[in-house]
């Protein structure tokens, strides 16, 4: 049997490292634009390649039906990652560069907030979006790793985890969520957690 306890002990220890440097304010900050978005019934558009788009759907997922099914007011989050033949069409008539962009393009309102995700920051595409959507006057939190790359500067809040690994970066972009969702049931549903 081989023995991975090191390497395992060095996984976690980095996870701590890591989240022991996160920026409590910015997090903080980020909640009061998803809330003020809520409140607002405004939409909240959140989207990502890779492992990042997976975190975007669990994201809608959490906030649309998780937080949501104990609230009067919804939650108004929309994963362009979610509708596959949509993305696949665009890449493919158009470009993988526009696939969300072009799911943007005319479509958002005054007080709709974007939540772009990439680890490295320098995604094409989701700068495209992110751009597009500043270009509109919307606000941008942006989910980063490494040295947060050009997403990292475009952000109004950045939601930035200093590590120079994608699976750790990953890994805090999905703490943000729970630890957001977590917050908001106690501020929004009343509840400690989710006990189902």
């Amino acid at each position: 049997m081989e023995d991975f306890k090191s390497q395992i002990e060095d996984y976690i220890a980095l996870e701590k490292e890591t989240l022991s440097k996160l920026d409590v304010n910015a997090i903080n900050g980020a909640m009061n634009m998803i809330l003020g978005a809520y409140n607002g019934k405004h939409t909240i558009y959140i989207f990502g390649n890779g492992g990042s788009s997976a975190t975007a759907s669990h994201y809608q997922n959490d906030f649309n039906k998780g937080i949501s099914e104990y609230t009067d007011i919804k939650f108004r989050f929309q994963c362009l990652n979610d509708n596959i033949a949509t993305v696949m069409a665009i890449a493919n008539d158009i470009g993988f560069e526009e696939v969300f962009r072009f799911q943007l393009r005319n479509k958002l309102e005054e007080g709709d907030i974007i939540i772009a995700i990439s680890g490295s920051g320098n995604s094409k595409n989701v700068i495209n979006a992110v751009e597009y959507a500043k270009s509109c006057g919307n606000k941008i939190i942006g989910m980063t790793g490494f040295n947060g790359g050009k997403l990292k500067e475009l952000s109004d809040i950045s939601l930035h985890v200093p590590v120079m690994s994608m699976q750790t970066t990953e890994d805090i972009h999905m703490v943000f969520d729970h630890l957001i969702m977590s917050i908001f049931y106690k501020t929004l549903c009343g509840k400690e957690h989710l006990k189902k």
